[in-house]
């Protein structure tokens, strides 16, 4: 990935779309991530479907632990997160 840092928040209503381009000598794919303010768009040449595999599990990881602190915060077991703490 070449550097750019940058921070959005993904709210409910966040919009997903894959595209492709089947270019003949240099297919890719935009992978672009719309709000209402924001559009972050990732471009994925050939080669580079293992990374989006990896970005596609960690997300998953992601939603998973945004799922227990939610758990977390509404009862569940309070040890881990020290915001969470009482």
């Amino acid at each position: 990935m070449q550097t750019i840092t940058t921070s959005a928040h993904i709210e409910p209503d966040t919009r997903f779309r894959v595209t492709p381009f089947p270019d003949s000598c240099d297919p890719f794919v935009s992978l672009r991530v719309k709000g209402d303010f924001v559009e972050v768009v990732l471009i994925a040449p050939s080669g580079t479907s293992q990374a989006l595999r990896n970005l596609a599990a960690a997300a998953i990881e992601a939603a998973e632990a945004l799922d227990a602190m939610t758990s977390d915060a509404a009862g569940g077991d309070r040890h881990g997160s020290p915001e969470l703490a009482l």
